[in-house]
């Protein structure tokens, strides 16, 4: 009897802490399920808070990109306006520059002595009077662009006997394209729209020149070649070594040429790289001799291109980024141009620098290629001081 009485106190009293237990088990999770719904809350408000700040910066955001858009606008519309300015500024430039050419700084008494020495130097009997042409670059007289054609440098050039153009896209190839006037290249949609030519060796540089049925070009290989080939024959007709050590360019602006072949009314010339300077040589197109040579003292620093009329060098002058082309250096092989008529000519500024200037005797225009664009430029000669002059006395 005593021992079950112990066994159901036991089993009362186990109960007992058993419900102790199961009640602090349930004040703990209801504990810690109020301080989750506390953090939660938190976590709503701060959500809420920062999705407000949110909203409110993309709404300045909107406007400060509204307002700068505006602005862009309207400083896009004044560079515009000001762009159209400049160009109607340098245009107006262009037109006075070329009616009312600068005066060169040279005084009365000094050109009055310069003419006496012209004419004492006609009376030298060693003078060799090369070029039987009187006549000099006075101005630009009037611009021409044809189109835009093939890479950024490169050459055109006419033959002065005849109407045909052709086309050098690059600085280094052993195709060009023949166009059989140039009413025909302005209205081709590319340079392979004209008849290809190939020659057997790869010419380089923008030094070429068309003569009387005849391509000249300069080919680089382990030495410097002049090539003569017959267009109409397909052939070569002769080939030549350029007497030329040094492997500098002739213009530093360009430096893929080497030596620039050009014509004028007198034929065929070479204007080649001397230590600082640029030489020019006399040749004869039927053997490719070289007949005569000259320093004309003209730098190649900045030089860009240049052409001759009438046994006259005009070297043309640039600045690195290009800015507006102009003839800075005048050399006359019969020592018959003072200073005091050395023309100052400016070039438009159009797009870039030339990379070639091919100068048509029969036309008096030059076959200009800027950054991709074939342009002409129309030459006003007018005599040279000399030829004017009245006989000297005897």
């Amino acid at each position: 009897m005593k021992a079950s009485i112990f066994f159901i106190l036991l089993t009362i009293l186990a109960h007992s802490r058993g419900q102790y237990h199961y009640q602090g088990l349930m004040n703990y999770l209801e504990n810690r399920m109020i301080a989750m719904e506390e953090r939660i809350a938190l976590w709503h408000e701060q959500n809420n808070r920062y999705n407000s700040d949110l909203k409110e910066f993309r709404q300045q955001a909107a406007d400060l990109l509204e307002k700068l858009a505006k602005e862009h606008n309207k400083l896009r519309s004044d560079m515009e306006g000001a762009g159209a300015r400049v160009d109607r500024v340098e245009r107006e430039m262009d037109y006075i520059e070329t009616k009312n050419p600068p005066k060169p700084c040279v005084k009365a008494a000094d050109k009055m002595v310069e003419q006496d020495v012209v004419v004492k130097e006609r009376k030298k009997e060693e003078f060799f009077e090369l070029s039987v042409c009187v006549n000099i670059v006075s101005t630009l007289k009037a611009m021409k662009i044809l189109k835009r054609l093939g890479s950024p440098k490169g050459i055109w050039t006419k033959d002065a006997r005849s109407a045909k153009v052709y086309v050098f896209n690059g600085t280094s190839d052993n195709t060009l394209y023949e166009f059989n006037s140039v009413k025909e290249l302005s209205a081709s949609s590319g340079v392979s729209k004209g008849r290809q030519i190939t020659v057997p060796s790869t010419w380089n540089g923008t030094g070429h020149a068309v003569y009387d049925g005849f391509l000249y070009y300069i080919s680089e290989s382990s030495e410097l070649q002049v090539i003569k080939y017959d267009l109409k024959k397909g052939s070569v007709a002769d080939i030549a070594v350029f007497p030329m050590e040094d492997r500098s360019p002739v213009y530093q602006l360009n430096p893929e040429t080497l030596v620039d072949l050009v014509v004028d009314e007198d034929g065929l010339w070479a204007l080649y790289p001397a230590g600082d300077t640029i030489n020019l040589a006399k040749m004869d197109s039927n053997s490719l001799d070289i007949e005569q040579m000259w320093d004309t003292a003209c730098p190649r620093n900045n030089a860009e291109a240049a052409f001759i009329v009438c046994g006259t060098v005009y070297v043309v002058y640039n600045t690195k980024p290009p800015s507006r082309s102009r003839v800075q250096c005048v050399y006359d092989v019969n020592d018959m141009v003072s200073s005091g008529e050395a023309p100052l000519i400016y070039f438009p500024r159009r797009y870039g620098a030339h990379s070639s200037l091919k100068y048509n005797p029969e036309e008096r225009q030059l076959y200009a290629w800027d950054d991709g664009y074939q342009i002409l430029y129309k030459l006003a000669l007018k005599k040279k001081l000399w030829a004017i002059m009245p006989p000297p006395e005897e």
